[in-house]
């Protein structure tokens, strides 16, 4: 699901773009002289209204991203021979979900990914071929993210919260409470 409503948030926030002439879309050739941008993703989500649905999809995204984290975590910690590397991958999520947000992190996966073919295609002046080759590692990125699902089947995750603690005695009840058990010992 989650891999399925951010990129479908990610097509509406293209659709808004192109609506508003805000970008070329991908299905025609980009010309410099038009006013219109090539039909990066960040350039997609830059203006309203768009943006302002771009901002909710990498929210949610950042905060379900996190939550997969966590589960991809707990799923791992009883197997994992190394457990610092799963700590490392849990905190570089949480600062790629939280602080550095998450949509600034698939940017720099994609783009040390794809750095020589990106900015050869742009070099080229291949805008078009390059904001292609984004949408299309953003929709993989995507699909590999689903294939969790595949994994957390096999699990049951709970969160528990239990109040087992009795309410606390005042001090006569444990007194009596004590000269019970030492009657009871005699």
């Amino acid at each position: 699901m989650f891999s399925f409503f951010t990129a479908a948030g990610l097509w509406v926030v293209y659709f808004i773009a192109v609506e508003d002439e805000k970008i070329t879309p991908l299905s025609s050739e980009y010309k410099r002289s038009e006013s219109k941008s090539p039909p990066y993703i960040s350039i997609a989500g830059n203006a309203p209204p768009a943006s302002c649905v771009f901002s909710q999809v990498m929210n949610m995204a950042g905060f379900v991203g996190f939550i997969l984290g966590v589960l991809r975590y707990l799923q791992l910690k009883p197997r994992v021979h190394k457990p610092w590397l799963n700590i490392g991958s849990l905190v570089a999520l949480s600062l790629a979900c939280f602080v550095l947000d998450y949509n600034l992190n698939c940017c720099v996966l994609f783009k040390m990914t794809l750095k020589t073919a990106d900015f050869a295609l742009m070099a080229q002046r291949l805008h078009m071929h390059a904001a292609r080759a984004q949408w299309a590692l953003v929709m993989f990125f995507l699909t590999y993210l689903a294939t969790f699902a595949f994994e957390f089947r096999h699990y049951h995750f709970e969160i528990v919260c239990s109040d087992e603690q009795e309410p606390p005695l005042s001090l006569s009840e444990s007194f009596s409470e004590v000269s019970e058990y030492q009657s009871d010992q005699l």
